[in-house]
């Protein structure tokens, strides 16, 4: 992860609520990012998830699921660093 400080447990409680999607599956991708990344992650990459939430769940799991790969404002190396982070197994 970043050199960056950590998030502290409640901004990492607070990040995971906000990150509550509709399908059953992004959920899935989250909690499975979230217990084993959840102690680490950076005030940036808490930024960079958020925006991400703002997208449709059907393109979210789109990007999750490699169909697409990030394009125009999400094309950036700590968009697809996060992505990555949240496709592995």
């Amino acid at each position: 992860m970043d050199v960056q400080t950590a998030l502290d447990e409640h901004e990492v409680g607070k990040l995971r609520w906000r990150c509550r999607r509709g399908l059953l599956e992004n959920d899935l991708f989250l909690e499975r990012f979230f217990a084993r990344h959840g102690s680490q992650i950076s005030p940036r990459q808490g930024q960079v998830l958020e925006e991400l939430m703002q997208l449709s769940d059907n393109d979210l799991m789109d990007l999750l699921l490699r169909r697409r790969e990030p394009d125009g404002e999400l094309d950036r190396a700590e968009v697809r660093t996060l992505l990555e982070l949240l496709r592995n197994r």
